[in-house]
């Protein structure tokens, strides 16, 4: 059946409603105010039902016009969508692609699977959008990414289980609190100060930052204790500069990691080959970690990346 209404009258539709009257539809459509009347009842008379009733001096949606709304929403988005996979399968794999990413998955572990990417796709450029727990979930609402890696999943969207981080609280080894030489209350955290990266504490003394380096680093050179992620700071780690403290109770922390598409059936090739690369690094990671391996530092550090809890 060959559709009656064009996408013209079902986009007048939704900007009397968005906008609130004709008029105003008929500016932000950059119309006149009788065209998009007109487009309108056109669509009602092609459907022969009513999608406004006026009450006192305002249109309102009738219960068919609400239903109406909410299918020609997503049809406009829908051809929207198809418009931007045309253009993108027209000229071949992408030009750019926009990657979110909390700030704690691995760094080494993304480097790697964007140069694996660029490899495949030299000419593919990626905007990275580095983000703070959930800090900036508009970048998939708003469709600034066409891809994330969150903790979260935004009301919306779909989102794939993709990896379990394990946060530790650490500081230097000279730090006040290790030279307790004893398991730790949140009465002696209380009494120093705490780095966090957001508004969340247990003590009266802290610094809020905006970017997780900046907490490691400020804990690196001793200014307090801070639950970090363990793939950040095996390295500080290793090198003895950053140490577990050995809480009483609730001395680590997890949070699973989301690999989430902004949209996945118009998701170009290398956004969908991109989304391959970090599931097929993370899971040979992952698998690593269940290897023994001959060096023992490299075993632990391995040890730290899980595998998505069912």
């Amino acid at each position: 059946m060959t559709p009656r209404i064009t996408l013209d009258q079902w986009r007048a539709l939704l900007a009397v409603v968005d906008e609130g009257s004709y008029a105003r539809a008929a500016r932000a459509l950059h119309k006149s105010q009788s065209s998009v009347t007109y487009a309108v009842q056109k669509l009602e008379s092609l459907l022969g039902v009513k999608a406004f009733k006026i009450l006192g001096r305002k249109a309102t949606l009738t219960t068919t016009g609400e239903l109406l709304y909410r299918r020609a929403r997503y049809l406009l988005e829908e051809a929207a969508g198809l418009e931007q996979s045309a253009k993108k399968l027209s000229a071949g794999w992408e030009a750019e692609i926009r990657l979110a990413v909390e700030t704690i998955f691995p760094t080494w572990l993304l480097i790697g699977c964007l140069a694996r990417l660029g490899a495949e796709s030299p000419h593919t450029r990626v905007e990275l959008i580095e983000t703070v727990l959930g800090g900036r979930d508009d970048a998939l609402l708003q469709s600034q990414a066409e891809l994330a890696i969150f903790v979260t999943v935004p009301q919306g969207f779909m989102g794939e289980s993709l990896m379990r981080m394990r946060f530790i609280l650490a500081a230097h080894p000279d730090h006040p609190l290790h030279k307790l030489g004893r398991k730790l209350s949140m009465r002696d955290l209380r009494a120093h100060r705490q780095l966090v990266v957001r508004e969340s504490s247990p003590a009266t003394q802290r610094w809020t930052v905006s970017n997780l380096a900046t907490s490691i680093e400020a804990a690196r050179s001793g200014h307090g204790f801070a639950f970090l992620p363990e793939e950040r700071i095996r390295e500080e780690l290793k090198a003895g500069t950053l140490k577990a403290l050995p809480l009483r109770e609730g001395g680590e922390r997890f949070a699973e990691l989301y690999l989430i598409f902004a949209d996945r059936e118009h998701a170009g090739p290398a956004t969908l080959r991109l989304a391959e690369i970090i599931r097929e690094a993370v899971a040979s990671e992952c698998k690593k970690s269940a290897v023994p391996a001959k060096d023992p530092v490299r075993k632990r550090a391995r040890g730290r990346m899980k595998a998505p809890s069912s």
